[in-house]
C-alpha cells in the first residue's frame, strides 16, 4: 500500500500573475489548464506541459507582499527535444539563456537554464538516445 500516489501540482507564488502567465505560456508553450479564486482571496492559474499530468500552480496573493526568490532556490525542470532549438525560439522572442548550455561529453545530451520573471529558474533538458 502507498501513502501518495502521485504529484498533483505544484505552486508558485507570483507578484505578477499575467506576466508570468505570459512567459509559461508563450516562452515555454505550457497550456492554462484553469484559473480561479481561492476562498482566501488568492488568484490561481493552473498549467501543464503538453506531455505531462502534473500541474504547475501559479498563485497572486498580495497579501503576502511581493515575492522574493532566493538564488538557487528551486526550479522547474522540462524536457525539449533540443536546446538548439529552444535556444532560437527564445533568440526571436529577444530572450536567451540565463545558464548554457551545457552539453554532457558522452553525447547524451544537456541542459540549460532560463530565469522566469519572478527569478524562479526553470531548467531545460535535451535528452539524446
Amino acid at each position: 500500500m502507498s501513502i501518495v500516489r502521485r504529484l498533483d501540482h505544484t505552486r508558485y507564488r507570483v507578484t505578477d500573475l499575467e506576466k508570468s502567465v505570459s512567459f509559461y505560456t508563450e516562452v515555454l508553450g505550457l497550456e492554462e489548464v484553469r484559473r480561479h479564486q481561492s476562498p482566501r482571496g488568492s488568484k490561481l492559474v493552473f498549467l501543464k506541459a503538453p506531455e505531462s499530468d502534473t500541474l504547475i500552480e501559479l498563485c497572486y496573493f498580495p497579501n503576502s507582499g511581493p515575492v522574493s526568490v532566493q538564488e538557487d532556490l528551486t526550479h522547474l525542470a522540462f524536457i525539449v527535444d533540443s536546446l538548439e532549438a529552444f535556444g532560437q525560439h527564445l533568440d526571436r522572442l529577444g530572450l536567451s539563456f540565463s545558464d548554457g548550455p551545457t552539453m554532457k561529453e558522452d553525447g547524451s545530451g544537456g541542459f540549460a537554464f532560463i530565469d522566469a520573471p519572478e527569478g524562479y529558474e526553470v531548467e531545460l533538458i535535451e535528452r539524446r538516445g
